[in-house]
């Protein structure tokens, strides 16, 4: 690290759990950022301004006036643009020295796998059972630690799933994949502004703890956030062997 970044991380360098090394391992880091809206506009900015070193986000939606209301990467300038590309921006103007990939498209498939090889962490911040299920996948196949993270209404949830630890869950043994699972979207049910900057704020924060190798990420835990009476419930999990994507035989 040079002179500035020393000053400009210095309250993370007097950390003990952080420190120097622990900061270089940001600045070395790569993260990827499924989703620019409500959880991945907070989640974007903290990796960025913490010095996450590389930065993919990926949106294939285009910013909307409806946006503004908790999507805090946006503005009404860059309305009708790429999120993708109004949040590169947005993180670029935060912290200059980081790199930020743009990516205007939905992923899957291959084009998926190659973004999750390439990251440390995996952030998913979207909104449909589909990606979240494919994220999953990719971040079971290759290993990649997942931090997951919902809101609707006034209600907030957060886990991490870490493919690399032994017997450890993934999203599909806490939400099984099935025609007939409900999916509830903003623009249909609203989300209360702050929600999102709380659980996309927690995402950001269980991946710097990855990054870094500090503290205990939420592993095998579902959090549960009622923002209505401001009162958090943990629900313990564990992995299921019959899962078609992580158990053994999988």
């Amino acid at each position: 690290m040079n002179d500035g970044q020393l000053l400009r991380y210095s309250r993370h360098i007097l950390l003990d759990e952080i420190g120097v090394e622990g900061q270089q391992r940001l600045l070395d880091a790569q993260a990827l950022i499924i989703g620019a809206g409500g959880l991945g506009s907070p989640a974007a900015l903290y990796l960025a301004s913490a010095g996450v070193g590389r930065i993919t986000l990926a949106d294939g939606d285009t910013v909307d006036l409806t946006n503004l209301q908790r999507q805090i990467l946006h503005t009404d300038g860059r309305i009708g643009e790429s999120k993708a590309c109004s949040g590169k921006i947005a993180l670029q103007t935060l912290n200059p020295e980081i790199r930020v990939t743009a990516v205007s498209r939905r992923l899957a498939g291959e084009a998926l796998e190659a973004l999750v090889a390439d990251a440390d962490v995996v952030l998913d911040c979207c909104d449909n059972f589909a990606t979240r299920h494919a994220v999953n996948r990719a971040c079971v196949k290759l290993r990649r630690p997942l931090v997951s993270g919902a809101a609707i209404r006034f209600a907030g949830q957060l886990a991490v799933f870490d493919a690399r630890r032994e017997d450890t869950p993934c999203y599909y043994c806490l939400f099984p994949e099935g025609e007939d699972v409900e999916e509830l979207r903003c623009a249909v049910m609203g989300v209360f502004a702050p929600l999102t900057g709380i659980i996309g704020a927690m995402q950001a924060a269980e991946a710097l703890k990855l990054i870094i190798g500090a503290g205990e990420p939420v592993v095998g835990r579902l959090w549960l956030l009622d923002g209505l009476a401001m009162t958090w419930r943990c629900v313990k999990f564990a992995r299921d062997p019959q899962c078609p994507v992580c158990a053994p035989r999988a």
